[in-house]
C-alpha cells in the first residue's frame, strides 16, 4: 500500500478562483515514466497535488524525488481532476475502481486517446472524460539554449504544443483541463482542442502509424547502407541527418523546391515502398483495427 498523506495538510489548498486555478490534482502512476515527467512539472505549480503509485519501484522513485505518496481513494476523493499516467492496458480496471469514488463534476484525464476512443474506460454521467497528449517540440522550433536542444521529448526546457479533448461543453471544465495540460507538459505554447476521435486520428494514425514508422524506416535504411553496402558510418549518418532536415523543411513547409532529379528519385521511392491504398489507414474501420492491435483486443465494438 502507498503511504497516505492527509489532503488537508497539502500545500496550495486555495480554492480555484480563475481559469488557471489552483486546482486539486491527483496523479495516478506518479512513479512511472510518464508519471514522473508530469509530477516533476506539477511540483513547481501552486496546484494541490496528490501522488499515487502502487509499484514498489515507482514508490521508491517518487520518494527519492522528495514527494509524499497518498493512497488512491484518499487522493481522488476531492480531486478536481485525476491524471491517469498509467499504461493503456491498465486504464480499464483502474477507472472501474476509481471513477465511482470521484466527486460529481470531477474530470478524468488520460494521456493517450486509445482506450477512451475504444470505449474501455468506466464512465459516469456526472464525471467528465478528457484526453491530452503532448505534441513534443517541433523539428522547426527555434531553440536558443543547450537545454532546449537536449529536450527532444518536451516537458523540460523546449516549448511544445499539446492536443486535448474534453467531453463537456462547460467552459469551467475546459479551463481545468487546459491549466492541467499546460502544467504537466510545460513549457506549452498552445493547447489545441479537438474531439476524442480526432485525437485518435492524430495519435496513433498520423504520428505513430506514419511519422514514427518512417523514423524507424530511416534507421533501417541507414543500417542497410552501413552494414550491407559498406558505407562508412560517419558519412552515412552525416548525409542522412542533413537530408532529413531538408526533406522535412521542403516537404512540410516548402522552404525550397526539390530538384527535378530528386523528384524522379522520390517517385521511384514511392513506387517501390508505398502501397497505392495507404491512405486507408485514416478510415474509421482501419483505426479500429489499429487500436485493437495496440490494446490487445480482438476488435473494437461500435
Amino acid at each position: 500500500m502507498s503511504t497516505t498523506t492527509d489532503p488537508s495538510t497539502s500545500s496550495g489548498t486555495a480554492e480555484p478562483n480563475s481559469a488557471t486555478g489552483p486546482y486539486k490534482i491527483a496523479v495516478l502512476g506518479a512513479g512511472g515514466k510518464m508519471g514522473m515527467r508530469v509530477s516533476n512539472n506539477l511540483v513547481k505549480t501552486d496546484h494541490t497535488v496528490w501522488y499515487v503509485e502502487n509499484s514498489p519501484a515507482g514508490q521508491q522513485r517518487t520518494r527519492e524525488a522528495g514527494r509524499e505518496l497518498t493512497d488512491a481513494s484518499t487522493a481522488v476523493a476531492d480531486a478536481d481532476i485525476v491524471v491517469l499516467a498509467v499504461p493503456d492496458l491498465a486504464l480499464g480496471p483502474v477507472t472501474a475502481d476509481l471513477v465511482p469514488q470521484l466527486k460529481s463534476g470531477a474530470i478524468v484525464l488520460t494521456l493517450d486517446p486509445a482506450a477512451a476512443y475504444a470505449g474501455l474506460l468506466t464512465t459516469r454521467d456526472d464525471v467528465v472524460q478528457a484526453v491530452a497528449h503532448p505534441c513534443h517540440p517541433s523539428v522547426f522550433l527555434e531553440r536558443t539554449s543547450k537545454e532546449e536542444w537536449a529536450d527532444t521529448f518536451g516537458g523540460i526546457a523546449a516549448p511544445q504544443d499539446a492536443i486535448a479533448a474534453v467531453e463537456s461543453d462547460d467552459p469551467a471544465h475546459k479551463a481545468i483541463v487546459e491549466a492541467t495540460v499546460r502544467a504537466i507538459y510545460a513549457p506549452v505554447i498552445d493547447v489545441h482542442f479537438v474531439t476524442v476521435k480526432q485525437l485518435a486520428q492524430l495519435e496513433p494514425t498520423l504520428v505513430e502509424t506514419v511519422a514514427c514508422m518512417i523514423g524507424a524506416l530511416l534507421n533501417e535504411a541507414l543500417d542497410e547502407a552501413i552494414n550491407t553496402m559498406g558505407v562508412p558510418e560517419a558519412a552515412a549518418r552525416s548525409i542522412l541527418y542533413g537530408h532529413t532536415q531538408v526533406a522535412l523543411a521542403n516537404g512540410l513547409r516548402g522552404d525550397n523546391p526539390f530538384s527535378d532529379a530528386c523528384l524522379i528519385a522520390m517517385d521511384y521511392g514511392r513506387e517501390s515502398i508505398i502501397k497505392d491504398d495507404w491512405k486507408k489507414i485514416f478510415r474509421d474501420d482501419e483505426l479500429d483495427k489499429n487500436l485493437a492491435r495496440m490494446l490487445h483486443l480482438d476488435h473494437i465494438e461500435r
